[in-house]
């Protein structure tokens, strides 16, 4: 959904934009091309990243190894303090699901390792291995949706007494006898979203990011947010159609309300059908866009 991202950036040659989800670079490289005096700040914290920057002019172009919760931190480093646009393509990288040593494709087997950055703690692997079954079932109820998230916890934590849970292959063993008949695409699905949610404390990356921008984009200028669940999603519908995380009603004294961006589309975009047979991984993908008022 490239072409929708940029259209709504509405990219002005001599900008300042931020794209928070580096990855590959490829959102990143159309957005340079677009530029003339204008320069793109990128986040991304995960190592692999950093050698697709190579190939970018370094007058257009900077890329912050770190977290986009600390969006206005770092940009305060380099002295940027309004931004034009800023861009969110949120979720996993291609790179990451592709490569068996990363944990996150239940395509492979591999060590459950699901971290984002590799240099942080805990991995998959000492979540399931160490939290409580309570704590479990919390996890994949609330993450992932997982229907019997209790049972899954219980036999999480009978399993690993006499043999730690350390591969994609010891959770299969686990989680594929529970999972729904003709469903376990899907239900593993769940359970992997739920583990890499909570590894990477995304959601509450996304709340410190999402509350952030209001600050650092300017007046007119674009939030375009590519989300991948509904837990994203609603997050992302609340901070633009109500000014607030919770998407809770707040009016000033003269009962207008504190609205902080003005959606530009009612309902969010959806990949169209040529999207859905270039990249099959398109299909959950709800993309908002918004101006800052």
């Amino acid at each position: 959904m490239l072409g929708p991202c940029l259209e709504g950036l509405a990219i002005d040659p001599t900008g300042t934009y931020v794209d928070v989800t580096f990855g590959g670079g490829g959102h990143s490289q159309a957005i340079v091309d677009q530029l003339t005096t204008g320069k793109l700040y990128a986040f991304d914290r995960d190592a692999d990243a950093v050698p697709n920057a190579d190939i970018f002019p370094p007058e257009k172009f900077q890329l912050i190894k770190a977290d986009f919760r600390y969006l206005k931190r770092y940009l305060a480093l380099y002295g940027v303090p309004k931004v034009d646009g800023l861009l969110a393509d949120l979720g996993v990288s291609s790179h990451q699901f592709d490569e068996p040593e990363r944990g996150f494709s239940i395509r492979f087997d591999g060590p459950l390792d699901m971290r984002m950055d590799q240099s942080q703690h805990p991995s998959a692997a000492d979540i399931l291995n160490e939290r409580t079954a309570e704590q479990l079932q919390n996890i994949l109820g609330f993450y992932g949706e997982v229907h019997n998230a209790k049972t899954l916890a219980h036999a999480i934590v009978k399993a690993r007494i006499n043999n730690p849970l350390k591969t994609i292959a010891d959770l299969r063993k686990i989680a594929e006898p529970l999972a729904p008949k003709f469903k376990d695409f899907k239900y593993l699905a769940q359970v992997f979203q739920a583990l890499r949610i909570e590894v990477n404390q995304e959601l509450e990356s996304l709340k410190e990011l999402l509350v952030q921008c209001a600050d650092v984009i300017k007046p007119s200028g674009k939030l375009v947010v590519m989300s991948y669940h509904s837990l994203e999603d609603r997050l992302v519908k609340n901070i633009i159609n109500k000014g607030n995380l919770e998407g809770t009603d707040v009016k000033d004294v003269f009962g207008n309300p504190q609205l902080l961006f003005r959606a530009q589309n009612r309902k969010p975009i959806e990949a169209d059908d040529q999207e859905l047979l270039d990249n099959p991984r398109s299909r959950s993908a709800k993309l908002r866009i918004a101006t800052k008022l």
